[in-house]
């Protein structure tokens, strides 16, 4: 049972990151797919639809932010706290991830229409990654609240 305790704590130190990096993958992909189809059919303004379709990325460097954060020793102390706040971070990145890639790609079919708009088509997408940036956040305290780790009975990063 020891095992599976410490495995769940390395599961949640490395999950921010797994987890937003697929989120952003998703999200990237789809709003990529709209800029494709809004590159075919407008003559300009191909840039700004490129950009946008890469906002999503964000979740995969909270992730990554998140994952340096919670390493540490994991040990019977530790591993419970890294797995609660790594897999729900993650979690959350993963689902913001994906939903700013919808509201991107929304962003970019509105646009392509009516380019006027462009500014404020992309604040759905602003505002799910402000849910995104909460996440991080929060993470990062509570990650100061945990043990340094390498007690009893832990394995130490690094092996051991």
């Amino acid at each position: 049972m020891e095992q599976v305790i410490l495995a769940l704590g390395w599961a949640g130190i490395y999950a921010p990151m797994a987890l937003g990096a697929i989120g952003s993958m998703i999200g990237c992909a789809r709003a990529g797919q709209a800029a494709i189809g809004a590159l075919l059919e407008t003559e300009g303004g191909h840039g700004r639809y490129i950009g946008l379709s890469a906002m999503p990325s964000s979740q995969a460097v909270y992730g990554i932010v998140i994952m340096l954060t919670l390493t540490r020793g994991v040990s019977l102390e530790t591993a419970p706290g890294l797995f609660a706040i790594g897999i729900l971070a993650g979690i959350a990145l993963l689902v913001s991830g994906m939903y700013q890639g919808d509201c991107c790609a929304s962003a970019i079919a509105s646009a392509k229409n009516k380019p006027e708009i462009f500014g404020l088509s992309i604040a759905p997408a602003a505002i799910v990654e402000g849910f995104a940036v909460f996440a991080f956040v929060f993470a990062l305290i509570l990650s100061a609240n945990l043990p340094a780790g390498g007690g009893g009975g832990g394995i130490g990063v690094g092996g051991g």
